[in-house]
């Protein structure tokens, strides 16, 4: 029995993360119709931004370095959110609607951001603010013209060739004069660790077994952004706005409710809440380029199995899968049945990390063949198309 609960807990922790990773998913999927392969790279900068947090408030050292994590969830949940919304006015906006090109458009996104942390350097920012600053200052300037919308596409091309080539040069010439000041990437393509404080190091022992204070954070944390979320979406003004627009966006529309701006608040909230996660994880291994990748897939199976845009079905499926996983790959489920033979047999072939993914992919190919909209079916803007 004692070895039962010990699985049961761990099995809910692993899907106290998932849920967490698959809060913001289910609000961009669910509520959109926007399939974000670019959500594990949300959740990646999320990552990184507390491993800069922690080495900001290690420069500055005394018992404020204990303090660390709740600054750096504040600061992971707006970096993520504000990269989301820039991924949304700039991306995604051209592509409601048409959720495959979404896919792919993400998909690229999602490239780009791996690759940016092994290479951000200093030498790239300045690269990245002096092509802004040429690009959208000269845009500026060109608007003002009365014949701009008719030469507009030419325009943004040749600035955009010009703006590149002068901010190119002027770059590799400081990467030059100042050498590996510049020119040494952030990060790079190695692993990065994130320390977790003092206070969340141990464990509470309970009946033979220990329960580690960092699951048991993580634990707290996603249950108040899932009470969070919840009162946001069912008691805010903007939530209300989000559901209008998610069921009849037209309607919404003609009743005078800013549907660009409820997109861009909802993709940014997701967003947000993708670092959030990532700030979670960090916490329990290294952070490198790929760690997004790690929990991306799952994230997709609890929205699918959960049921798109349900909160109470994503909260379901992400302990189910999180337990199942667990006491699987773990041998637990191969150790309690040991008077039966042939189930021991079974599960200790299905106990280790990988086949027991295995065996959690063919129960939820099942599971769809009964129940294809999931646990709680929920209608959406794709639904409504």
């Amino acid at each position: 029995m004692q070895l039962l609960i010990e699985g049961i807990f761990n099995g809910i922790s692993i899907g106290a993360v998932l849920l967490i990773a698959a809060l913001g998913l289910a609000i961009v999927f669910g509520l959109m119709g926007v399939i974000n392969l670019a959500h594990g790279e949300l959740m990646m900068l999320g990552a990184y931004t507390t491993f800069v947090v922690q080495n900001g408030f290690r420069q500055i050292g005394g018992p404020l370095l204990e303090t660390y994590i709740f600054f750096a969830l504040i600061a992971a949940f707006f970096v993520a959110a504000l990269a989301g919304l820039v991924l949304e006015r700039g991306v995604i906006r051209y592509l409601y609607g048409r959720p495959l090109e979404t896919l792919l458009a993400t998909w690229g996104v999602s490239l780009i951001l791996q690759q940016f942390v092994r290479s951000v350097s200093w030498q790239l920012v300045i690269g990245l603010v002096i092509f802004c600053a040429l690009f959208f200052g000269a845009l500026w300037a060109i608007s003002k013209r009365s014949n701009f919308y008719r030469i507009r596409n030419w325009a943004i091309a040749i600035l955009a060739v010009l703006g590149a080539k002068i901010s190119w040069e002027i770059a590799a010439a400081l990467g030059r004069r100042f050498g590996l000041a510049l020119t040494q990437p952030w990060f790079g393509a190695q692993n990065v660790d994130v320390t977790a404080p003092s206070w969340l190091r141990g464990g509470v022992v309970l009946m033979g077994f220990q329960l580690p204070y960092v699951r048991l954070f993580i634990i707290a944390l996603t249950l108040i952004c899932v009470v969070g979320i919840y009162l946001f979406l069912g008691r805010s003004p903007w939530g209300l706005r989000i559901r209008a627009v998610t069921q009849n966006r037209s309607m919404s529309a003609c009743l005078g409710i800013p549907t660009a701006k409820v997109d861009a608040l909802t993709f940014a909230l997701g967003s947000g809440l993708a670092g959030i996660a990532g700030c979670a994880i960090s916490l329990l291994g290294s952070v490198g380029p790929n760690t997004g990748q790690n929990y991306i897939v799952d994230a997709f199976m609890v929205v699918v199995v959960g049921g798109v845009g349900k909160l109470v079905g994503t909260l379901v499926a992400a302990l189910a899968i999180g337990t199942i996983n667990y006491l699987v790959g773990s041998g637990t489920l191969a150790l309690i049945s040991t008077p039966i033979q042939p189930l021991v047999d079974f599960f200790t072939f299905f106990a280790t990390t990988s086949m027991a993914k295995v065996m959690v992919f063919a129960l939820i190919i099942a599971f769809l063949q009964v129940r294809p909209a999931g646990i709680f079916p929920q209608k959406g803007r794709m639904v409504d198309a």
